[in-house]
């Protein structure tokens, strides 16, 4: 080993080279484990996070980042990934748009040729035009190292920025000849973002609509993961139904005889709102999945609470705004008088009206439902893929306890479900994960199952096999259409299990649902579950996305 590779001590500071500068950095980030992809342009980085930290070679460049921030997710923390330059980080780039879309904190360093060649357009190996704009255009925050005496301020920069509030990805490119360069190795405490405390005007306002209002409605979002605590308080002092986008659950236990969930936008959630004469939103982004294109009523009363101050309107406008940390906010409302008995009572009715429907639409299917909750420990990560399974009854009636066991796409983007189980499976191996996933979902990611295999995770692998995209096939079905580009080849999952030497389990029925699953965490290790959908049967109110077709509302 040559000496760059090796920390020393010289003139009293530690010297070595990016790579020890890099696990320094992560250390002091609370992060002990990273995936990526070894390259010639990175090889430094991967060396030296092997030797101190944990380094999980997955198998392609946004299943790095998707791993990262499900590791970020699980732990409430940070999660890194190493990528190559040029095509390797363009094939993170779709991953760091959903970690830009959920606000997860992720720091990505991808290489770069040498620095002397930087911009130069020569077709130097793994060179791409601009990549600091790719970057950017799909990070919270994007940088360049330039040189070793800059490069710990770069990296903690990158660290702090996407921590901070609301959080995202940060993309550091590191020039090869500098990750291989000696650097000196400091040590800097890392320093906590002090809560955005409301505005005293703003809150007043704010205040005095609340408390006059009758029949208030809380609509909390994502923002809301680290004030469950006050958020609970509130919601029984106070008396209200509480709605929640699907990032919002889990902050309020969703078995809370107040919290209806993730229902706004069924008839039933809507009627809900029509009736309400205030709505407190709590760091949300409104999505247009969630509020059927912003068709959803909301009352005129609404005030609108969010640590980004351009959120404050985008969507409904609030006759209220307050920018402020959701929790610190939360605690200035102690005051407020519980509302009438009676509609207290209309968010327990709302609560279980809701899980009814849908449990007659579902079937047999919410008994899938109900032997996940069983199986697995309230504690334990659910990680989702945009499925049927998971877009029906995984984001809605399955209950979470916890923010941090709510992984999913916030973005939409099918086949990041894997990646994300295998990061937050190996943020905390004492429980069992869940990875939810499709067919043609894990289809797009499929080499991610050797990366299970090799690190042998406490995971369980769902598969609702249904030979293609069923969200897609029952769009067009239900549209009156014949389908189109939805129908897949599948493995055959048995033989696939033997061959990488995990073991197989199928639920060919309802009857085998319980037992199944209880087998399949018993294992503590990586098993592949195949829901045989052919063999089990549909729903009986077949699931469509609640997207809308240009031109089919008005026919």
């Amino acid at each position: 080993m040559s000496e760059r590779n090796t920390m020393s001590a010289r003139n009293d500071k530690q010297v070595g080279n990016g790579g020890d500068l890099l696990v320094q950095v992560l250390r002091e980030a609370g992060v002990d484990t990273v995936f990526g992809i070894v390259s010639v342009h990175n090889q430094p980085l991967v060396q030296a996070v092997s030797k101190h930290l944990r380094f999980v070679p997955v198998r392609h460049e946004a299943t790095a980042v998707s791993a990262a921030d499900g590791y970020a997710r699980a732990t409430g923390g940070l999660g890194c990934a190493l990528t190559s330059t040029g095509t390797g980080a363009g094939n993170a780039a779709g991953s760091l748009i959903e970690s830009l879309s959920a606000g997860t904190s992720v720091l990505h360093v991808t290489g770069n040729v040498e620095s002397r060649y930087l911009g130069s357009g020569r077709g130097f190996i793994h060179e791409t035009k601009d990549q600091l704009g790719m970057l950017t255009a799909t990070s919270k925050h994007a940088a360049t190292i330039l040189d070793t005496d800059g490069a710990g301020k770069v990296l903690r920069e990158g660290v702090a920025a996407a921590l901070a509030a609301p959080g995202g990805p940060s993309s550091i490119e590191w020039p090869i000849d500098l990750q291989y360069a000696e650097h000196v190795i400091d040590v800097v405490e890392p320093v906590s973002e002090s809560p955005r405390t409301p505005d005293v005007d703003e809150l007043a306002v704010a205040f005095a609509l609340l408390q006059s209002a009758e029949r208030p409605v809380i609509w909390a979002g994502g923002g809301v993961a680290t004030a469950g605590v006050e958020l609970t308080e509130l919601v029984e002092q106070w008396g209200v139904p509480l709605l929640t986008s699907n990032s919002g659950r889990g902050a309020v236990p969703e078995d809370h005889p107040l919290c209806i969930g993730n229902y706004g936008n069924t008839p039933v959630g809507r009627e809900l709102l029509q009736d309400a004469d205030l709505l407190l939103s709590l760091g949300t982004h409104f999505r247009s999945n969630e509020t059927g294109d912003y068709s959803m009523p909301v009352p005129a009363v609404h005030v609108q609470v969010d640590i980004d101050a351009a959120a404050i309107g985008r969507v409904y406008p609030a006759e209220a705004g307050v920018t402020a940390d959701i929790a610190t906010f939360l605690r200035q409302l102690s005051g407020l008088t519980p509302v009438d008995a009676a509609w207290t009572e209309r968010a327990r009715a709302t609560r279980e009206l809701v899980r009814s429907k849908q449990r007659a639409g579902l079937g047999d299917h919410a008994v899938l439902c109900d032997a996940v909750r069983a199986a697995f420990p309230q504690d334990s990560v659910i990680a989702r893929d945009v499925t049927i399974a998971s877009s029906s009854w995984g984001n809605r009636l399955l209950p979470m306890f916890d923010p941090k066991s709510n992984v999913f796409p916030r973005g939409g983007g099918i086949g990041q479900g894997l990646g994300m189980a295998i990061g937050s499976a190996l943020a905390d191996e004492t429980r069992p994960t869940l990875a939810l996933v499709g067919d043609g979902g894990l289809a797009v990611h499929f080499g991610e199952i050797l990366t299970m295999a090799q690190e042998k995770p406490w995971l369980v692998l769902l598969v609702f096999n249904d030979g293609g995209y069923g969200v897609l096939r029952n769009m067009q079905k239900g549209g009156g259409e014949d389908t189109y580009a939805v129908d897949l080849v599948t493995p055959d999952f048995p033989l696939l299990a033997q061959s990488i030497g995990v073991p197989y389990l199928r639920i060919g029925g309802a009857g085998e649902a319980h037992e199944v699953l209880a087998d399949a965490v018993s294992r503590q290790a990586p098993v592949i579950v195949e829901v045989d959908l052919a063999a089990y049967g549909d729903m009986p109110a077949p699931f469509t996305p609640p997207v809308t077709v240009p031109g089919k509302a008005a026919q």
